[in-house]
């Protein structure tokens, strides 16, 4: 029986892989993404110049508006103080990406585990483990309640202005989402035949949740994580462009440019486009990889 259910869990990943090959979207977006990850790797090994060198300070006046546009020596311009847009750009995405998983690692893992308890105690835990299962989620529906950027700005505001509390501040508001996800996805699983014939046998109910109901919940997480990924990056942006990221400017990260070229957009537009379009185009690449691992993953929305 435990051998079935392994072919049979193997086949499914199988297929669902088979999938995601076969899917333009898929590709797209793990296109996308695998550029990005490649510029946030070599990004500060092949910037021409360093991202906080102020070169060619003499060439811009900013009380007359006058900006260096895109030219052979620095393809993005030059920023208001005179460094390389394209050298910041390459660095910047490092701290973007790191931003990003970080963040989603700290709602991933606290939130897990949130819904490992949440969902055993509803399952297998009777009626105490109901009552654990009521106070969890009651505070889990206090955080949903809270918009998520209003939330975050209050965490990074209390915690103050660093790196770190980005990372914090965006990782705590995708908590209660993957902890409603997996615990629901435990339910679903609870009443299932296997999890029936397991309690029947007399299995302990810890190694039932360990190894049967907890493996076979982990699909629409495993889905989530790249979607929160997108909503990571965007919501760290977000907060270095209120002024609550890292407080070293020399530091390149995309948010930050953009908050530093809102002052100039009149005269030089391009200082927020590069960043913007380096912000939007990363959210989509993982964004179209999410939604195709959710079609493929998910029984309901297979052709």
């Amino acid at each position: 029986m435990q051998q079935h259910e392994t072919t049979v869990g193997a086949s499914l990943w199988r297929e669902a892989f088979r999938r995601l090959k076969a899917s333009k979207m898929a590709v797209i977006g793990a296109s996308i993404i695998a550029v990005f990850i490649v510029v946030a790797i070599v990004g500060p090994w092949v910037a021409p110049y360093s991202p906080s060198a102020q070169n060619w300070r003499g060439e811009v006046f900013v009380n007359q508006g006058e900006f260096v546009g895109a030219r052979g020596e620095n393809w993005f311009g030059l920023d208001h103080l005179g460094r390389d847009m394209f050298s910041r750009f390459l660095v910047g995405a490092r701290q973007t990406l790191l931003v990003g998983v970080v963040s989603m690692l700290i709602g991933l893992i606290a939130g897990a585990l949130i819904g490992v308890v949440s969902g055993a105690s509803a399952t297998l835990g009777g009626r105490a483990g109901q009552r654990v299962d009521n106070v969890i989620m009651r505070f889990i529906d206090i955080m949903l309640s809270l918009p998520s950027l209003l939330l975050a700005v209050s965490i990074a505001a209390v915690m103050g202005q660093s790196l770190t509390t980005v990372m914090i501040a965006v990782g705590v508001i995708q908590i209660p989402i993957f902890a409603r996800l997996l615990r629901g996805s435990m339910l679903a699983q609870g009443g299932s035949d296997y999890v029936l014939a397991a309690k029947a046998l007399g299995v302990r109910k810890k190694r039932i949740v360990l190894t049967q109901i907890l493996p076979n919940s982990l699909s629409p997480v495993i889905v989530q994580a790249t979607l929160s990924l997108a909503t990571a990056i965007i919501e760290a942006a977000a907060l270095s462009y209120l002024g609550l990221g890292n407080p070293d400017p020399a530091v390149p990260e995309w948010g930050v440019m953009l908050s530093q070229a809102q002052r100039f957009f009149d005269n030089a537009p391009m200082m927020a486009v590069y960043p913007a379009v380096g912000i939007i185009i990363t959210a989509l690449g993982f964004t179209l990889l999410g939604e195709a691992m959710r079609e493929a993953l998910d029984p309901k929305l297979r052709g």
